[in-house]
């Protein structure tokens, strides 16, 4: 299939899954579904709920329904192909995600490969599950990892090749803090720090965070808010998009 080359450039801003936390309800409409409600005020979201478990197409086909054309989707990889399988042997695993995320049909705009710290660069897994994935994909790819390993430059210059980005993500746990692999997407993610989840960015560094955003070549741009467990992501979100 292939991911359609993007010809303009566009920035995705938003948060892991798309709950309205009361705290923030007044900032958005009474009415509607929850994702018709956060998507009045975001431009996209990262669905997390696809790596413990899978939806149908139908719902997929459902949600993107309900938000307007320019509104986008990440979708997370389930943890089958990533943690269990290490990315070997994932093929009809992967075959069968794709299949369903393919019910966002033109907006689905990345898919989110999330990594788990065991798991060790290979350039024969990488290039044999990226070049797969990327073959039957409509999106672009972003690969978040969590070893030292994915942070060299042997594996930059790969992941470079095969249109794969590596995601900014913070706190920081190796390398610069700067998106790498592919430059087409840049994938920033922002957990939330000291306190992984919870903790609320200040507006200093939301300053930098749009910076980043506004600075960066790249044709896609994205921005998730992972610190959702105290609900400071919404916010933070909303923030970004007020200064882009």
């Amino acid at each position: 299939m292939g991911w359609r080359k993007l010809v303009r450039a566009a920035r995705h801003v938003g948060t892991a899954g798309w709950s309205v936390p009361a705290s923030r309800a007044g900032l958005f409409p009474s009415e509607g579904s929850h994702l018709e409600r956060y998507a009045s005020r975001l431009s996209a979201v990262e669905i997390n709920s696809s790596f413990s478990r899978s939806h149908r197409r139908a719902t997929y086909e459902r949600w993107a329904r309900t938000v307007e054309p320019d509104f986008r989707f990440s979708v997370k990889v389930p943890k089958a192909i990533t943690h269990d399988r290490g990315l070997v042997d994932a093929e009809i695993l992967f075959r069968a995600f794709a299949e369903e995320v393919a019910g966002l049909a033109g907006k689905l705009g990345a898919v989110l490969v999330q990594l788990p710290p065991k798991l060790a660069f290979d350039a024969d897994t990488a290039r044999g599950f990226f070049g797969h994935a990327c073959s039957i994909l409509a999106a672009a790819v972003a690969v978040e990892p969590r070893h030292a390993s994915w942070f060299t430059p042997d594996a930059d210059g790969l992941l470079k090749r095969l249109r794969v980005a590596r995601v900014a993500a913070h706190p920081v746990l190796y390398g610069d803090g700067e998106p790498g692999g592919w430059d087409g997407l840049m994938y920033y993610r922002l957990h939330g720090a000291p306190r992984t989840y919870y903790s609320d960015y200040d507006e200093a560094a939301l300053d930098r965070i749009a910076e980043q955003l506004g600075r960066s070549p790249a044709v896609s741009k994205w921005c998730i808010f992972d610190n959702t467990a105290a609900g400071a992501a919404l916010g933070n979100a909303l923030s970004i998009a007020e200064r882009l």
